[in-house]
This record gives C-alpha cells, structure tokens and sequence, in this order.
C-alpha cells in the first residue's frame, strides 16, 4: 500500500480527492444559500464578507510585522474607503511601508 501511496498515482488521487472536496464544499454554500431568504440584514452581511475575510486574513501578518505594517495597513484601508478603488488602496498601502521602511 505505502508504494501505491508513494507513486505518483498516489499524487494524482491525492490531488483528486482535493479537487472533489474543494468542489463539495463549493457547491455546498451554494445549495444552503438556495434556501436561505434573502432579507436585508441578510444582504449588508454577505456584503461584508469579502472585506471581513481579507481582514482576518492580512490583520494577523500586520500585527506580526509590528507598527509600520499596521500604519500601512491604515494607509491602504483609509485611500480605499474614499476612493473604492483597490489598486490605489494598494499603492497607498505599499508606498507607505515602502517610506516608512526606508527611514527606519
């Protein structure tokens, strides 16, 4: 079993059965979302979603890289709440290390 496992049959189901659970779980929120009704309250929070999952995502990396990536981290999301532009944000963001960086 272990050289099954080792050859590169192995791989390919390995990246396989990835592939069937990625999809299981995809088409999952799919099909639970089908029945949920869609009210107001319902709709401010799926549009926060994506901006919560990109917090929690970046907040943990900014606090593990101390004050500049946390000023940073303002900087980018400050120029992207007045301007909704994502790649300003981005350049803000970046320039701001980038400066802050420099002179540390």
């Amino acid at each position: 079993m272990s050289e099954f496992i080792a050859s590169p049959w192995g791989a390919a189901i390995a990246i396989a059965g990835m592939m069937l659970v990625t999809f299981l779980c995809r088409i999952a929120g799919v099909v639970l979302m089908s029945h949920v009704r869609i009210t107001p309250r319902v709709e401010r929070g799926l549009r926060a979603l994506p901006g919560s999952i990109i917090l929690a995502t970046i907040l943990p990396v900014a606090i593990d890289n101390g004050w500049p990536a946390l000023v940073a981290l303002g900087a980018a999301i400050a120029v992207m709440t007045v301007t909704r532009i994502d790649l300003l944000g981005l350049a803000a963001g970046l320039g701001t290390l980038s400066v802050i960086r420099a002179f540390l």
